[in-house]
């Protein structure tokens, strides 16, 4: 079979701001056929951003898609900012973003970390939630954020890790995530930036199983300082998702909400247990595990799977 690739590039119907109400301005973006299939995507990191290339999983004639940027990411402001930054704001954020579009429910669209707040809205609002599509599984366990940043994924790329580790004493190496978080959260812009870049570099350099031209672009200052600060605010306070609020123990809530969870097999960043055992919680689902193929969406296997999810969906 013909692996399936990206829609081609097609532009915006409308774009602007949301005024939280808190200190935060959303950018956003609505694309494609205003009577399309209403659609979100819901981007990765924390602390990432959306791209062009994002708007073409979706076919423009068929669905209606709205895009945005987390607080403090990309084009929202204020830039990096970590004030009233959790997950819960997020989820506010998005609920209000489907009442801006003027849609009673949506296709909700997550990868990576974009996965983890896919099932924490989904699970707040399952009424709001037509179908699911859940790339690259994250469900914040301490037992994730321990591979990725501590022991695990290091084994596999020991000279990246080493790079990573070269701003730590030894002490500090013990908790990898607590000693970043002293320096991203710094007074001297200078430190924040050394570690910002580190810090994004080494997700950089292991999202794709064969290497990319695009991971020095995760070590830009602007990209790299939110990307970071976020992300580290996040996985040093859990997600700010307590032991009762568990993803996996609350998944009979979405059950009956179609679903297509897509994994690749090599994947350094998110093991595939995750997308496992998500699985094996939510039998109703439909899991492709993609041989060949690490984190990244665009790895020709993944992308293939999503496509072709998109396309499913939108013809029920």
């Amino acid at each position: 079979m013909e692996q399936r690739k990206l829609y081609p590039p097609y532009g915006v119907n409308q774009t602007g701001y949301l005024d939280t109400g808190d200190g935060h301005q959303i950018y956003w973006e609505l694309c494609g056929n205003p009577k399309g299939k209403p659609a979100v995507f819901i981007h990765g990191g924390p602390g990432g951003g959306i791209a062009n290339y994002h708007r073409q999983l979706f076919d423009p004639e068929r669905y209606h898609i709205m895009l945005f940027e987390q607080r403090g990411c990309g084009r929202s402001k204020p830039h990096a900012s970590l004030e009233n930054n959790t997950t819960w704001h997020l989820i506010d954020d998005i609920e209000r973003l489907r009442n801006l579009m003027g849609v009673e429910k949506w296709l909700v669209f997550g990868g990576s970390w974009g996965s983890t707040l896919s099932l924490a809205y989904a699970e707040k609002y399952p009424d709001r939630v037509s179908e699911l599509i859940l790339r690259g599984i994250f469900l914040l366990r301490p037992q994730e954020l321990h591979w990725y940043y501590q022991e695990g994924a290091s084994r596999f790329f020991p000279d990246k890790w080493e790079r990573t580790l070269s701003i730590l004493s030894e002490e500090e190496r013990g908790d990898v995530i607590a000693a970043y978080n002293k320096r991203l959260v710094s007074d001297d812009r200078q430190v924040q930036l050394e570690a910002a870049r580190l810090w994004s570099l080494w997700e950089g350099e292991t999202v794709t199983l064969l290497p990319s031209e695009n991971a020095d672009s995760f070590s830009e200052d602007k990209f790299a300082l939110a990307f970071a600060r976020i992300e580290n605010h996040y996985f040093i306070n859990g997600g700010f998702i307590d032991e009762t609020q568990q993803l996996l123990d609350h998944i009979d809530v979405i059950r009956h909400i179609p679903a297509i969870i897509v994994h690749g097999r090599y994947d350094m960043t998110c093991q595939v247990q995750n997308a496992w055992d998500l699985a094996k919680a939510w039998p109703e689902a439909e899991l492709y595990i993609v041989e060949g193929a690490g984190h990244s969406f665009d790895e020709a296997g993944i992308l293939h799977q999503l496509i072709q999810a998109t396309d499913k969906f939108v013809t029920q």
